[in-house]
């Protein structure tokens, strides 16, 4: 009998806490267009990424029975029509919820983001076009965020987009040595990307404090925003610090294991990135408030693995 444990396991339920952030940054890059209803959009992404978990799990069935035994499906404890059904019900369930946060434009993004999640979990995934596809998972994510303000808002949002795109197929390319290992000129060439990630996303905070020309009433003191800037740039070095640290190691022996590792750290890396991006537009309590469920998604990442 499947258990809400092996749902779990199927949709790597803790990694999720890396999703809100990327709506959060779209919304914050945007000057928070949906109001309130901002809120919904975290639920809506973190549907579809549970979805895309469970797909993957479902397209993948086969080589897992090889390599990973252990996981849901090979192993018996979710049946795989019961792991497809859980895909299209959070599918469905996301692009609803979008709308309704939204309305067309988040449900249209909502849209594009389901069928780029579809296509990556059922299409080939080693190559470039791979790493590219799931890149534009994240990126779509973060224009979710920011879709309540129609086109507008959307083109706001099309450079932290960029990045957390970037991040998102650093990570990917270098996942695909967890199994048999990867080789020392990938993780060095993520590396890499990952060093100007963490570069960009300072610079990025850095000169949106000084576009910012709004009436210090309604995005607060001066000092509030030298001090969002100050965070946007700490985010970034702990970005920097967690992720590439653990790359570098990958360089030095790309065996599985360490790959294995460096792919757990640069998932959660996500998080400081955001962190760094929405500070840096004058949100300091969403940035605090993304740096405070790291804890709580390392002890659940102990329990249930992100990869």
């Amino acid at each position: 009998m499947t258990t809400l444990r092996d749902l779990a396991d199927l949709v790597r339920a803790p990694a999720a806490l890396t999703v809100p952030g990327d709506t959060l940054t779209g919304a914050a890059a945007a000057g928070w267009p949906g109001g309130r209803r901002t809120l919904l959009l975290p639920v809506a992404s973190t549907c579809l990424y549970w979805a895309g978990m469970a797909l993957n799990d479902w397209a993948d069935r086969d080589v897992d029975a090889t390599e990973r035994p252990e996981r849901p499906i090979p192993s018996g404890r979710v049946p795989a029509g019961t792991a497809l059904g859980v895909a299209a019900g959070l599918t469905v369930g996301g692009v609803a919820v979008a709308g309704a946060a939204a309305g067309r434009a988040g449900a249209a993004v909502a849209a594009l983001l389901a069928a780029a999640v579809w296509a990556y979990d059922l299409g080939p995934k080693d190559g470039p076009l791979g790493a590219a596809t799931m890149a534009s998972t994240r990126a779509l994510d973060v224009a979710l965020g920011a879709s309540a303000g129609g086109l507008g808002g959307i083109r706001t949002a099309l450079v932290p987009a960029a990045l957390v795109g970037a991040h998102t197929a650093g990570v990917t390319a270098l996942s695909r040595g967890e199994v048999h290992g990867g080789s020392a000129s990938t993780a060095r060439a993520v590396a890499v990307g990952t060093a100007a990630v963490a570069t960009a996303s300072a610079l990025v905070g850095g000169l949106a404090g000084r576009t910012d020309t709004r009436p210090d009433t309604r995005r607060g003191s001066r000092l509030r925003r030298a001090g969002s800037l100050a965070l946007s740039t700490g985010m970034a070095a702990w970005y920097a610090r967690g992720v590439l640290s653990a790359q570098l190691d990958a360089v030095r022996s790309p065996d599985a294991v360490t790959v294995r590792r460096a792919t757990g750290h640069g998932i959660r890396g996500f998080v400081p990135l955001q962190g760094s991006l929405v500070a840096g537009r004058g949100r300091p309590e969403v940035a605090l408030a993304l740096a405070a469920s790291v804890p709580a998604g390392r002890l659940a990442m102990r329990v249930v693995s992100p990869t």
